[in-house]
């Protein structure tokens, strides 16, 4: 079983995931059923050696998905997955439109650039480059591109220190994983869009850096104009 699992995560062989990247790779398999409570999730230790990482990323990356009630850590015991209630929230997640995806980001994500130039750290801009780095090499594969996409943005909202924004934005970002996105990622990303949207991450980091919350806002606000440009194009087609 644990095999199967950790090859379901697997990630390119000759890239090593971050904290980030690995919560959401365990999340999308909670939200999508194929881990369910009470599972039991792998030790520590065999997903670092799975992962060729250390031992604390893999810890990270679990305290994120603690943190949003999706797991629950037992001392000695190891990481069980949480019983999550079928609520309406749960049900408008999961019936969510793309389109209603992109306008939620839009009351989110702007807000979120101008508090990660108030909170963001070293490692959180140096994470955020490493994975736009990952980016660059991904132009020809929509699911490696579409991960390391989901993992710049939920990195954006971790730098902003905000627990409460955070949460809400990975219950906003989990309609990513839902099959009618799958279905729209595969209609409006190709290469030329990759790039395009490659070179506006990193506009939006390079604003962050530079402490101008306005520009950064700005640009993320372009960057999801453009994404749901794509989108009312292929759901006109």
């Amino acid at each position: 079983m644990y095999e199967d699992f950790a090859t379901g995560l697997n990630n390119s062989q000759n890239r090593k995931p971050g904290s980030t990247e690995i919560a959401n790779l365990i999340r999308k398999e909670i939200i999508s059923g194929k881990l369910s409570y009470p599972q039991r999730l792998p030790s520590e230790r065999f997903l670092a050696e799975k992962y060729l990482v250390a031992r604390g990323t893999i810890r990270q990356g679990l305290m994120l998905l603690e943190r949003d009630n999706l797991i629950t850590i037992k001392a000695g015991s190891g990481a069980y997955i949480s019983k999550i209630n079928n609520s309406s929230q749960n049900q408008i997640i999961n019936n969510a439109r793309p389109l209603e995806l992109i306008d939620t980001r839009f009351a989110l994500e702007p807000h979120i650039c101008r508090l990660a130039i108030l909170h963001a750290t070293q490692n959180n801009l140096d994470a955020a480059d490493e994975l736009l780095n990952r980016m660059d090499y991904s132009t020809n594969s929509i699911e490696e591109f579409s991960m390391y996409d989901s993992s710049f943005h939920n990195l954006l909202a971790e730098s902003t220190n905000n627990p409460l924004l955070i949460s809400m934005f990975n219950q906003v970002n989990s309609v990513r994983n839902q099959e009618k996105w799958s279905l729209m990622r595969k209609l409006t990303l190709n290469e030329k869009s990759i790039r395009l949207y490659n070179s506006q991450h990193r506009l939006i980091l390079n604003a962050i850096k530079l402490r101008d919350p306005e520009k950064a806002s700005f640009l993320m606000k372009e960057h999801l104009e453009s994404a749901r440009l794509s989108l009312t194009r292929a759901a006109s087609a």
